[in-house]
């Protein structure tokens, strides 16, 4: 199943002048940073490794101007935004999930700086709650270098798992994970804290927890201890 989708136009290789300009944009991002935040994020990532390293201050100078919503001038790292896609070629990221698990896809012919361009200037389209915080996570992002797996995921959603529902409805997976009965709103605070602890010893290989999963279960149980309790 799709869920986001970024569509990026830009210059040919051949062509004399470079331009980026946004096509159709599938982005939700509520609540943030959202599966479109999350989409923007891996096309960052895949893309920042192959960009020039002196360009890095100016493209986090622009990602700074689009956070705050100011105007930005152009043409800025030698492209230019327009909204004008005559004669312009099309790369297509996706997002997609089979079942609980999460993939991307990178359909793209321009070069990894055009594709980075892109993603920024789509979180400009985000509002502003939004943008406050996908910002912070494309700048994690632009630093990442590894596989864009689970990992990548749960890095970028500040730890918690990288599952569909961790991405989609976060305080549904923390309900979920710490047991709490389904048709549970807003836990007590201290019941929240009861619950994350019995987890957590039970987690333990101490207490006969499985070895090769429990550092990441106990991780996945502080961050929905945290969503819970803000």
């Amino acid at each position: 199943m799709l869920l986001a989708e970024l569509e990026v136009w830009h210059s040919r290789p051949i062509a004399p002048t470079r331009r980026v300009s946004l096509g159709h944009l599938v982005l939700p991002a509520d609540p943030a940073p959202g599966v479109g935040g999350l989409l923007l994020g891996a096309v960052v990532a895949a893309h920042a490794p192959d960009i020039d390293d002196e360009l890095a201050p100016d493209v986090h100078r622009l990602l700074a101007e689009v956070e705050r919503g100011d105007r930005v001038a152009q043409p800025r790292l030698r492209h230019r935004y327009q909204a004008d896609r005559h004669g312009l070629a099309r790369s297509v990221h996706s997002l997609i999930s089979d079942g609980d698990q999460l993939s991307f896809e990178f359909r793209g012919q321009g070069s990894p700086l055009q594709q980075v361009l892109g993603a920024i200037y789509a979180l400009e389209r985000l509002d502003a709650t939004a943008r406050r915080v996908v910002a912070p996570s494309l700048r994690r992002a632009y630093r990442w270098r590894g596989p864009l797996g689970e990992a990548f995921i749960s890095s970028f959603l500040g730890g918690a798992s990288g599952s569909f529902t961790a991405v989609t409805n976060p305080t549904a997976w923390a309900l979920d994970l710490l047991g709490f009965p389904p048709g549970t709103v807003k836990p007590p605070k201290k019941e929240v804290t009861s619950r994350f602890r019995l987890r957590v010893r039970d987690a333990h290989p101490d207490a006969g927890g499985d070895s090769t999963v429990a550092a990441k279960l106990i991780s996945d149980l502080g961050e929905a201890r945290r969503i819970l309790s803000p």
